[in-house]
């Protein structure tokens, strides 16, 4: 059987192979990519990013990414947005606010608010809100060796106009968005790359869903 193929857009900010590599890990024939073509024909699609949230908006544009990102979306394929690829997919930020996002989930990204250190950069657990979501509380993710404990490095989360598209939430002195699902598009604030086995179980589960796709 052969591995899904998966298209880990490369717009030249941050760490990107460390997510190409733990695709790799659990199965996935994940490449760094910047062509049209070959995202086109991936099964799945990964936009991840670590950094501003305005800068990575401008390095995604100057790549030529912007459209093809909306096109692998459009098309139903999986798609797993990370960090600040998270971010980038909602409609804005209070990081940047003269900068546009993706607008593929509707709603801002805000800051953490007052009372706790920023970022929180740590290990949290995991409060999942759909369990029937076989991406994020899958038997793989329940079952790993760290329960669904995972990494954050981040002063924002996501705010959806739509409470229902959080998938998973952890506590931070208040309850932060963690993970987010809207029809084919997974996104998590938490790194799975770093995650240890409940990260490399969340993608695991990705993987599997771009094989069927």
């Amino acid at each position: 059987m052969s591995q899904p193929v998966i298209a880990v857009l490369d717009y030249g900010i941050g760490n990107l192979r460390s997510a190409e590599k733990a695709l790799q890990k659990v199965g996935g024939d994940a490449r760094l990519t910047r062509d049209p073509a070959f995202v086109a024909s991936a099964d799945a699609v990964v936009l991840p990013g670590v950094g501003a949230f305005g800068a990575c908006m401008d390095a995604l544009r100057g790549a030529g990414l912007e459209d093809v990102v909306y096109g692998a979306v459009d098309s139903g394929r999986p798609f797993l947005g990370i960090c600040v690829g998270m971010q980038m997919l909602f409609t804005s930020s209070q990081e940047d606010l003269d900068a546009r996002g993706l607008d593929i989930i509707s709603g801002t990204v805000k800051w953490i608010p007052p009372g706790v250190k920023r970022p929180q950069m740590q290990w949290n657990k995991l409060s999942f809100t759909q369990p029937d979501d076989t991406m994020f509380e899958g038997e793989l993710l329940r079952d790993a060796p760290n329960g669904s404990w995972v990494y954050f490095v981040h002063s924002l989360h996501g705010v959806p106009m739509d409470p229902s598209l959080v998938a998973a939430t952890c506590d931070y002195g208040v309850t932060l968005n963690a993970a987010f699902r809207q029809d084919n598009v997974f996104a998590t604030q938490f790194h799975p790359e770093k995650s240890g086995a409940s990260g490399l179980a969340l993608l695991d589960n990705f993987v599997k869903a771009a094989g069927a796709s």
